[in-house]
């Protein structure tokens, strides 16, 4: 079987965005991009989507997190 996904040293890698909240609590989270995807693409994705990503109202601005990961 044939990974989707290939890095640059050949490993399979996929991207994840998540976003937490001021008490560290996660409120979104996207897995499935491609490892060598851009962090804007994902983002305007992730903002694009019906069931997206958006800001609460209030002092407390959450923090976004994109990560690369090999598996």
């Amino acid at each position: 079987m044939q990974q989707a996904f290939r890095g640059r040293k050949k490993d399979p890698t996929q991207n994840v965005i998540v976003a937490v909240n001021c008490d560290l609590k996660f409120t979104y989270v996207l897995a499935g991009w491609e490892g060598s995807a851009h962090d804007a693409t994902i983002l305007a994705d992730a903002v694009a989507r019906e069931d997206g990503l958006s800001l609460p109202e209030g002092n407390c601005t959450p923090t976004l997190i994109t990560y690369s990961m090999a598996y």
